[in-house]
Formats: structure tokens, C-alpha cells, sequence
């Protein structure tokens, strides 16, 4: 176990609050921030029911014990005394590189770890946003938290290898994921090699190649997939994979990663998958 104990996560959302499950799970104390009162309400809730059915299904002893150890709140401030803080903020480079700025302000722990669970966003341009870019890596779970035991870890250029090993110590010890090395690169490991696949699914189906049933249902039963590359799109949701697709093609230029205009039309219509009730499928 490491001597991290007191944790926080920005953001409330599906990313957000299965992190900051998955951290309560472990006995450590945890704060999550979010935008408004309205938002703290929903995190709350979010974090509540995914508890419930965890106990509902064994997995925990007590859903109220766990929930506890978790305060959800719309104060940044509340982050000052944590060793360890987790951004899991909309996938807006503008937005994150703000964030970090004043994580640098609040956090007055000088070894704390200001970690992004990013998908696409380079390290290098979070870390520069703060008076200690040696602090500063991508630590990025998947979706649903509570589930893949998968994070991988991103240093920068500017991370000290002792930021690294004790996020990696946390992440294996104290939570028990497993954890990957990454290069600061757009996409990391998994996303680098998902997008283009979940890309291609996509501009199969805006030709009229085939059904996005027919596609899924290609996958699922000729290739083993637990689920189809639409259906898993709705699940990451449609603005995340497009803002993944931009970054990626934003830094490598390959067409493998250009947004579909599909893709780009359904998220303009707000249609981003389950989160909204509807993507490519309905919900």
C-alpha cells in the first residue's frame, strides 16, 4: 500500500465517479468537485446507484459505507489538502489546461500527483500549464471503472520516474488495476489502436455497407468481440471519440483517423450515444 490516502477526482461524471468508486472501494478518503450544485446533485447520484448495485451483486459489503468515505462538492478550494487529484473534465484542451492551472494554485502539497485521465491530450501540454510539470501524468482508467481493470499510465517528458512508480504503486497496490506504460503520445496504447477500428465501423455504415445491427453483429459472432464497434461508440460516447479522432489526427495527419461527417453531423445534433438516450442506436 502506498501512504496516499487522501484523494480527489474533478469531474462527476460516468469517468469521474468510477474513479472516484473505485478509490472510496479502497478505503481512501475522497472529494470529487463539480460544476454546480445541480451537478453535485446528479455525481451523487450517479455514485449512489452504481454502489447499490455493486452491493446488490456482492461485490462490496455496504454501499452506504463506501459512499461515506466520498464527498461531492462545487469548490475547488476542497482539493487543497489532497495527495493525489484526478481530472476527469470534458475532452477540451482549453478547458484541462485551465483546470491544471489552478489545480497549481489549490493543491499546497508539493508532492502531490495532478494526474489526467485524458483519452487524447498530450501530457506535455497539461503539465506546462502548472509550476510543477514533474508532478504531472496521465493516468487514464476505462470505461466502466468499476470493471476493466485496465489504466495506463503517461509520463511526459517533464515527469520525474518517482511521480511515475508511486501513481504505478498506487494504481496496482492500492486499487488493483493493472497499469501500462505509455508515450506521451495522442491516443496512448488502446485508443491509437481503437478509434480507427470504431472510424471504420462508422464510415461502413454512413456508405450503406451494412447495417450497424449487421456490423456489431459481424464482430460480436465472427470475431469474439464482447461487443460490436457502434454499440462500444455509444458506450465511450460519440464527442469523445470524435474529440480522440481530431487529436489523433491533429498529431499523425493519417486519413485512418479523420472524423467520419457522420460522425461530426450526429454529434452536432446531440446525439452522442447512451449518455443522451441516443446514437447509433436508441437507449
Amino acid at each position: 500500500m502506498t501512504d496516499i490516502e487522501r484523494v480527489g477526482v474533478v469531474g462527476g461524471g460516468l469517468m469521474g465517479s468510477g474513479i472516484a468508486e473505485v478509490m472510496a472501494r479502497a478505503a481512501k478518503d475522497v472529494v470529487v468537485v463539480e460544476s454546480s450544485p445541480t451537478a453535485v446533485d446528479a455525481a451523487h447520484g450517479r455514485l449512489e446507484a452504481s454502489l447499490k448495485r455493486a452491493e446488490a451483486r456482492g461485490k462490496i459489503d455496504s454501499a452506504a459505507d463506501v459512499l461515506a468515505r466520498i464527498r461531492v462538492v462545487d469548490d475547488l478550494t476542497a482539493m487543497a489538502d489532497r495527495q493525489l487529484v484526478v481530472e476527469a473534465i470534458v475532452e477540451d484542451e482549453h478547458a484541462k489546461t485551465s483546470l491544471f492551472a489552478e489545480l497549481d494554485r489549490v493543491v499546497t502539497d508539493p508532492a502531490a500527483i495532478l494526474a489526467s485521465n485524458t483519452s487524447s491530450i498530450p501530457i506535455m501540454k497539461l503539465a506546462v500549464a502548472t509550476s510543477r510539470p514533474s508532478n504531472v501524468l496521465g493516468v487514464h482508467f476505462f470505461n466502466p471503472v468499476p470493471v476493466l481493470s485496465l489504466v495506463e499510465l503517461v509520463p511526459s517528458l517533464m515527469t520525474d520516474e518517482a511521480t511515475t512508480e508511486r501513481a504505478r504503486a498506487f494504481v496496482q497496490d492500492d486499487l488493483g488495476k493493472h497499469a501500462i506504460d505509455c508515450q506521451d503520445r495522442a491516443g496512448f496504447v488502446v485508443n491509437a489502436l481503437l478509434i480507427p477500428f470504431v472510424l471504420s465501423a462508422i464510415r461502413m455504415f454512413e456508405s450503406g455497407f451494412a447495417s450497424a445491427e449487421d456490423i456489431d453483429s459481424g464482430l460480436v459472432r465472427g470475431a469474439a468481440h464482447p461487443q460490436g464497434p457502434l454499440a462500444l461508440a455509444d458506450l465511450i460516447g460519440l464527442d469523445t471519440v470524435k474529440a480522440v479522432a481530431e487529436s489523433l489526427y491533429e498529431e499523425f495527419k493519417e486519413p485512418l483517423y479523420a472524423a467520419p461527417p457522420l460522425l461530426a453531423r450526429m454529434v452536432d445534433a446531440g446525439l452522442l450515444g447512451r449518455k443522451t438516450g441516443r446514437g447509433f442506436y436508441t437507449y
